[in-house]
């Protein structure tokens, strides 16, 4: 019996199938002949020469040039046509809100900064984030309009049951229990939120360090300290969004952590947060610690001391990676995960150097033995995950040609 119209195995559903897997493969290679596409998808020349003709009348691809240097006639070259649709993110961070627009293929047009000193801005949140999504929008040349969807990255997590910002008492402004609703009717297109860290995990399983894989912890450690738990290939939120919050984890050798929703020392952020970093090297007599920010501090000991073959210095690197690898052991033994991420400035600096004794660390607290990894995505990690989030979503939309 003939299916309807839509039924998966119709020609319209199989053509569908066709067109975004002949997209996908022109975002991961770029430029790509009929033959190619052709060889690829296992579709007959003919058949990938109409697939071509109709994503082109739809705008989705375009021609772009011919092979050169190559024996027989040259062949027409396609590629996805960038301003088929386009994709904005939000990192917020209590100093600042750092926007982009990428076009479909995930180059970034257009960035903005607008700095947010606290609470001396006396600008609403919401005209904050309009703000920096319209000077990111500005910067690319584009209109409001344009833009598909938009993901808004913050520390902490929205509570789904009562949709107020947790677990980020450090971010003024945030905290309205309407601030969803007041976003959702200032702007134009579909906006989602997510913390701050399992962006950056998502930017790593896209297109960094934990590619190809399915579970994986990433522990993020720069102004705050926190991790991400991506379980079957999915993100671990928890109940209540609170899911990779390890900051309050008990763990020897600070203080327990009560009333976590007031408290800002004790746990694992204490024993090795990027603020512990300064305090111990002056314990360790370390001279020439930085001033400024406890974050840029501890990212610049830490890459001094991998570089450093000094006592002090090599005594720093062992005494932090047991102090890192004290409250992995409490994930690892829980999760079992194939892989552990190591990202953020205080642990990414530390290099290889640092990883390596943190993985021997590891290998005598835990049972199971991940393979840990430094990040590769270092360049604005929370910012370029808010941006995988929104265009995965866009692609799907735009790519869409079975409607």
């Amino acid at each position: 019996m003939a299916g309807t119209a839509g039924t998966p195995g119709t020609p319209r559903v199989l053509r569908a199938m066709n067109d975004r897997a002949a997209l996908d493969l022109l975002l991961e290679h770029g430029q790509l002949s009929r033959t190619r596409i052709g060889k690829l998808t296992g579709l007959s020349k003919p058949t990938a020469s109409q697939l071509l003709a109709r994503l082109e009348a739809a705008g989705l691809v375009l021609a772009t040039g011919t092979t050169e240097g190559r024996p027989g006639p040259n062949a027409q070259l396609y590629e996805v046509n960038p301003a088929a649709g386009y994709a904005a993110g939000l990192d917020v961070t209590p100093q600042r809100i750092l926007a982009a627009v990428a076009d479909i293929t995930g180059r970034t047009v257009g960035r903005h900064e607008l700095p947010t000193p606290g609470r001396r801005t006396g600008i609403p949140v919401v005209q904050q984030v309009t703000d920096a999504l319209d000077g990111a929008v500005k910067a690319a040349g584009l209109a409001r309009g344009d833009i598909h969807r938009l993901v808004i990255g913050t520390p902490g997590a929205f509570d789904p049951t009562t949709g107020r910002l947790r677990y980020a008492s450090h971010l003024p402004g945030w905290h309205s229990p309407t601030l969803l609703e007041e976003l959702a009717a200032a702007l134009p297109m579909p906006f989602e939120y997510e913390n701050d860290v399992n962006l950056v995990a998502l930017a790593e399983q896209r297109l960094g360090a934990a590619r190809d894989h399915t579970d994986f912890v990433l522990l993020w450690n720069q102004e705050g300290l926190g991790a991400a738990l991506v379980l079957g290939g999915r993100l671990h939120r928890g109940w209540t969004g609170g899911a990779g919050e390890v900051g309050f984890l008990p763990v020897p050798g600070t203080p327990l952590v009560r009333q976590v929703a007031k408290a800002n020392s004790g746990g694992y952020q204490e024993l090795a947060g990027s603020q512990a970093v300064p305090g111990l090297a002056r314990e360790l007599g370390i001279e020439d610690i930085p001033a400024g920010p406890y974050a840029e501090a501890a990212a610049h000991l830490l890459a001094r001391a991998a570089e450093t073959d000094d006592e002090p210095h090599r005594h720093l690197l062992r005494t932090y990676a047991t102090r890192l690898a004290t409250g992995l052991a409490s994930l690892v033994s829980v999760l079992d995960p194939e892989l552990v991420v190591l990202s953020g400035a205080s642990l990414t600096s530390g290099g290889e150097t640092l990883r390596a004794l943190v993985q021997a660390e590891l290998e005598e607290l835990a049972a199971s033995r991940p393979r840990l990894v430094v990040g590769d995505v270092r360049e604005h990690p929370v910012l370029r995950g808010a941006l995988e989030s929104a265009l995965a979503t866009t692609r799907d939309e735009v790519f869409d040609t079975s409607r």
